[in-house]
């Protein structure tokens, strides 16, 4: 699975939905609405760490150049060789987030039965205003601030079909999101943004809306569910069947202008 993983997924099905993306060697220097910049790469081509050095150098000249890139992420996975890739990005001003475990595994073992609490119903969502209830809900879950690019990146992927978004209420509130999305010309599709109000965690919801996104996945044709997972949804996922198949440390760099 990590094999699949790394073969199909760091390719440009990482960088679908960019505005534009410049490669630079093995990397790919993708360029996002609202001004956020990502790198990444299937493998760095064997560098030593002189190399290492010259990439993130470029990596960062790159994006120094557009004055509208106001945050880098740099995506590390733990199992990449990378000699001092974590030393040369923290020199450059990136700044490491916590890490987070990469997650595959059959759809099928995902889309399950799971019943919900009394009052408690999932649907999809595609309106602008329901998008921005639940992106309200993830945030404030994530402690995230609102990004309206990051809303209308989500509209963008729904429209064109390459995303769908879950939602679990009760009494009309919002309590649980979370969004599909499939990667182009692959096995595989991404579950992302899992969010669940803390009073009404532990209650299944998270494993229901799950098992809807997953049963979507089936229906178009996919084979694989991918996720970065927080130690919240790491335990839910392994207990449906998903593995560990390895972690990404995102680093990132605001702009110093």
């Amino acid at each position: 699975m990590l094999k699949a993983y790394d073969e199909q997924l760091r390719t440009d099905a990482e960088t679908s939905g960019a505005v534009s993306v410049t490669r630079h060697g093995p990397l790919r220097l993708a360029t996002f609405g609202g001004g956020r910049g990502f790198i990444s790469y299937q493998d760095l081509d064997g560098a030593d760490a002189a190399g290492v050095e010259e990439l993130v150098a470029a990596a960062v000249a790159h994006f120094d150049a557009d004055a509208a890139v106001e945050e880098v992420e740099w995506k590390t996975r733990g199992h990449d060789h990378a000699p001092g890739l974590h030393e040369t990005l923290l020199r450059h001003g990136f700044e490491p987030e916590d890490p987070e475990s990469i997650m595959v595994g059959e759809a099928r073992l995902l889309a399950i039965d799971v019943p919900l609490p009394e009052g408690v119903g999932l649907r999809t969502i595609t309106s602008e205003e329901d998008i921005r209830a639940a992106s309200a809900m993830q945030d404030g879950v994530f402690g995230s601030p609102v990004l309206e690019a990051r809303v209308e990146t989500l509209l963008r992927g729904l429209a064109a079909g390459e995303s769908e978004m879950w939602v679990a209420e009760a009494a009309g509130e919002i309590v649980s999101a979370g969004r599909i999305d499939m990667a182009p010309d692959t096995d595989f599709a991404g579950i992302w943004g899992g969010a669940t109000l803390e009073k009404w965690r532990g209650r299944g919801i998270y494993r229901a809306l799950t098992a809807a996104r997953a049963r979507t996945a089936i229906a178009r044709g996919k084979r694989y569910i991918h996720s970065d997972s927080t130690e919240f949804s790491r335990p839910i996922l392994e207990r449906s069947g998903l593995a560990k198949v390895g972690t990404t440390t995102p680093y990132v760099r605001r702009s110093p202008r």
